[in-house]
């Protein structure tokens, strides 16, 4: 069974580059002023579900500072009905809580309507099985933050949601179309790995690996990995 420390070797690259598609998904909205961009995201109203009422506080405190409008539900059951009565474009929700679980919420906004179901879902838990993070990614959550709450990670991972209708509108413009292959490469160069590692990943030759992420990177028109998971990464054709 695998542990989420598993994942640790890519995580730091994965949210730098995810930092950076969402830096540049700001600059393309800004320009073509589309509100989901970077002065956007300041008016973006988040929902903190969460029944721990300091650490409630703390995500709210936090997040204003940042620009953020935050609402509060301090159980699943109020944090359902606030969706429904109120625009929130994004939900952090905890796991465990008292009334009705985070699990529970996602899966009656899976079950309500189309449209809430769209509203990204990240999980902020203390929970830290790899179990518990399959069910959750399972029910359609966008993301898992553990606590104690790194929040440049979280603030990275909000923006990287929150920019992801531009990043949908640039893809249908640009026309871009990849293999399979060479989607699946450049989202394991995005998580950080090595050809080597990539290769062993893929049962496939590391040449073939090379071949996979060239001409990804010519179809792109980059010059580096880095840059063509970045720039897949923005036109929805990998999702870290």
């Amino acid at each position: 069974m695998r542990s989420l420390q598993d994942f640790s070797p890519w995580r730091g690259e994965s949210a730098a580059i995810m930092a950076s598609a969402g830096a540049m998904l700001g600059e393309a909205a800004a320009e073509s002023g589309d509100p989901s961009g970077a002065e956007g995201a300041a008016r973006r109203v988040i929902l903190c579900i969460e029944d721990d009422s300091e650490c409630a506080a703390l995500i709210k405190e936090e997040l204003k500072e940042r620009g953020f409008d935050v609402a509060v539900a301090h159980n699943g059951r109020r944090g359902l009905s606030m969706l429904q009565e109120m625009k929130i474009d994004l939900v952090l929700a905890d796991v465990n809580m008292p009334e009705m679980s985070g699990f529970e919420v996602l899966e009656r906004l899976n079950e309500i309507s189309t449209d809430l179901a769209k509203v990204p879902f990240i999980f902020v838990t203390g929970l830290s099985d790899y179990e518990s993070e399959i069910a959750g990614r399972t029910l359609g959550a966008d993301d898992y933050v553990k606590k104690p709450i790194d929040f440049d990670i979280l603030q990275t991972i909000i923006d990287a949601r929150l920019a992801g209708v531009a990043r949908l509108r640039l893809g249908r413009r640009t026309g871009v179309s990849m293999s399979e292959r060479e989607i699946e490469a450049l989202t394991w160069v995005a998580r950080g790995k090595t050809r080597d590692e990539i290769a062993e990943i893929m049962c496939i030759a590391k040449r073939t690996v090379e071949f996979h992420i060239d001409n990804a990177q010519s179809k792109l028109g980059v010059q580096s990995r880095v840059e063509a998971a970045v720039k897949a990464t923005i036109l929805g054709l990998i999702d870290p």
